[in-house]
């Protein structure tokens, strides 16, 4: 019996998700630098989806199929490529390419996934965990007995932000919107949660700092969240913008000077471009983490690959607590 063709989801033109479709799609054999991955599982982001609407600062070209993350095992090497194995399992990231049952990637941006983690898990974990690392470690500067509030701590990086900073000995308050994520935040680590819903939200953040300014604030968020956070840091503080799904805030320029305070971008893209080995370094210790049980994702839903459009429109909501991922049925 033939085995079936492995498929993508692909579209000729960018737009929701009714514009994909899943397709019959084989990558062929990778090139002499490439490895070509059986993928098992694949993660979805807001980010993802708003690459694939044409909504994202950089436009894909196309057809274009989407995905910027996955888990999976090792089908075939390129002649140029040294330490894989076929049946290694691995995990992956780069720009688009992911949403399928078969890629050739770059061996550049192929890891051995962590023993500790699912291929659910693995899938999601490099992007968010490498993201949030950077973020309060090279931007941010997060010191043990510092005060770190997290913005969307229910979210893909605020909820790595909780576990790193609950890990490098930091005070994590998280601000996520429902209690499902707030209760997550807590299961990560965080030290106390905040409504971010609430009217009285900075007296909420301060409350739970012992009436003290915050020292760094980690926001994913944007719009309407970024000024009061910013307004919530003491001294010297530190707001690092990791990302604005909820829109791109105005900011008096006279707070950074009032709280001698600094306002920090986080680009986990062009710090790979400029700063590659700091970047693979930064990798290594997260990867080394998560195999020891100090770091792992949390996955809220997993749906198979023919449900793409489903797994997409929840993951754009923004309302899970945890992951949304894609899998296979290899």
């Amino acid at each position: 019996m033939t085995a079936p063709l492995p498929r993508a989801v692909r579209a000729d033109e960018l737009g929701p998700p009714e514009n994909y479709t899943l397709v019959d799609h084989d990558p062929g054999p990778p090139s002499p630098t490439q490895v070509r991955i059986s993928i098992r599982a694949a993660g979805i982001s807001f980010v993802d989806v708003l690459t694939a609407g044409g909504g994202y600062q950089v436009k894909p070209p196309v057809p274009f199929i989407p995905g910027s993350e996955c888990a999976g095992v090792v089908e075939a090497i390129g002649a140029e490529v040294s330490g894989f194995a076929v049946g290694d399992r691995v995990v992956a990231s780069g720009w688009g390419g992911m949403f399928a049952d078969a890629a050739n990637l770059p061996a550049r941006v192929v890891r051995r996934m962590p023993d500790a983690l699912s291929f659910a898990e693995a899938a999601v974990f490099p992007v968010s965990y490498a993201t949030a690392w950077h973020a309060l470690v090279d931007r941010g500067g997060l010191k043990a007995g510092e005060t770190l509030l997290v913005l969307g701590a229910g979210g893909a990086t605020g909820y790595a932000a909780v576990q790193i900073g609950q890990y490098l000995g930091a005070r994590v308050i998280g601000s996520a919107s429902d209690a499902a994520k707030r209760d997550l935040a807590i299961a990560g680590g965080a030290d106390a949660v905040v409504d971010a819903r609430s009217s009285d939200w900075r007296e909420a953040v301060k409350a739970a700092n012992d009436g003290k300014g915050v020292d760094v604030v980690f926001d994913p968020v944007g719009g309407d969240a970024t000024d009061p956070a910013f307004r919530s840091l003491a001294w010297n503080g530190r707001h690092l913008v990791i990302g604005f799904p909820a829109g791109i805030a105005a900011l008096k320029t006279n707070l950074p000077l009032l709280k001698g305070a600094s306002l920090i971008g986080v680009d986990i893209r062009q710090f790979g471009i400029f700063e590659p080995e700091r970047s693979d370094a930064n990798r290594d210790t997260i990867f080394a983490l998560a195999d020891e049980g100090k770091l792992r994702p949390a996955i809220a839903r997993t749906y198979p690959l023919d449900q793409f459009r489903a797994a997409m429109t929840d993951a754009a909501a923004g309302k899970s607590a945890g992951r949304v991922v894609l899998v296979t049925g290899q």
